[in-house]
């Protein structure tokens, strides 16, 4: 895990997909806001967030760039890496690569990628990525990747994988790759993801787990939901339900919450300006539950805009 962060440095901003000019501008503001990372989610079909990062790499000078994800099959293991070296030159130290497998009908169906045994892709993946970034060449001949090819510098950029399931989880621990948890429930990261991890850990080398990077919604205390979908929602590893913070919108619930969330070593306080107190800890932290967090706004406010600013502003003050 992860040492000597600040409570600043482990919690970041989430950035919305859309117009790459909208999301370069805002990742400019939050770094003057004083938030500390920026992550950006890639759609296997949307924007190249690297190539976002390299223009707001330029208009910024501290804020740190995460990748949470960028869909591995979608492009060759030394070839992530060599855009990395571009980065690490114009951003020094900034970036945060994370890698997930996306998902068989986008990886078949659009890119025509083989998508069969992908954990055991991914794990071959990482022993070409890792090696080629800290060490500035690599030499491998496994099932799925055959690379033998050295860079003109190691940047010895962090990596991090995006985790669903136990294995994937197991994987990251092994691996000794931080992982990220794309929205789970928090009792499922507390019972299932951080166990799994610590596991494959202690009896691969005997070691700490990696870094937990929990993706987690808030919403301010005061803030109208819209009308709630009548679909039900599945209790389910892969579909955040009522647990996650987004679906607070009075002060029993945030108490309730509360309480879940301190079980998990990670603290939440949701709060309206309006009734804040000198006396109150109003912020979002983490400890060794959680190491890391990704936080953004409710999927349910009405103003997404409105509560986007109000966020980058508390992080900017942790």
């Amino acid at each position: 895990m992860e040492d000597g962060l600040s409570k600043r440095e482990r919690v970041g901003l989430n950035v919305r997909r859309g117009r790459a000019s909208r999301a370069a501008e805002l990742i400019v503001h939050a770094e003057q806001s004083g938030v500390s990372t920026a992550w950006m989610t890639m759609g296997a079909m949307g924007s190249d967030t690297l190539t976002l990062y390299a223009a707001a790499a330029v208009e910024t000078e501290t804020i740190k760039l995460g990748t949470s994800i960028i869909p591995a099959f979608t492009r060759e293991p030394f070839t992530i890496a060599t855009q990395v070296l571009v980065l690490d030159d114009i951003a020094p130290g900034r970036l945060l690569l994370g890698v997930g497998i996306s998902h068989g009908p986008t990886m078949g169906g659009i890119y025509g990628v083989p998508f069969d045994r992908p954990l055991s892709r991914l794990r071959e993946y990482l022993q070409v990525l890792r090696p080629v970034l800290h060490d500035g060449e690599v030499e491998f001949r496994g099932e799925f990747y055959s690379v033998r090819g050295r860079l003109p510098g190691a940047p010895g950029t962090p990596v991090l994988i995006s985790a669903l399931g136990p294995k994937s989880f197991e994987t990251a621990g092994r691996a000794d790759r931080m992982a990220r948890s794309p929205g789970h429930p928090i009792d499922y990261m507390h019972e299932t993801a951080l166990p799994a991890m610590e596991r494959a850990a202690r009896e691969k080398a005997g070691r700490e787990r990696p870094d937990l990077v929990a993706h987690i919604s808030i919403a301010f205390a005061d803030t109208r939901a819209r009308k709630p979908s009548k679909r039900p929602v599945r209790n389910s590893p892969l579909q955040p339900d009522a647990l996650l913070p987004e679906h607070v919108r009075d002060r029993r619930l945030s108490a309730r919450l509360e309480q879940r969330v301190q079980r998990t070593n990670c603290s939440i306080s949701l709060y309206s300006p309006a009734t804040r107190t000198a006396s109150e800890n109003n912020s979002i932290s983490c400890s060794t539950g959680f190491d890391r967090v990704i936080a953004m706004p409710g999927f349910q406010c009405p103003d997404r805009t409105g509560e986007e600013q109000r966020l980058i502003e508390l992080l900017g003050r942790l």
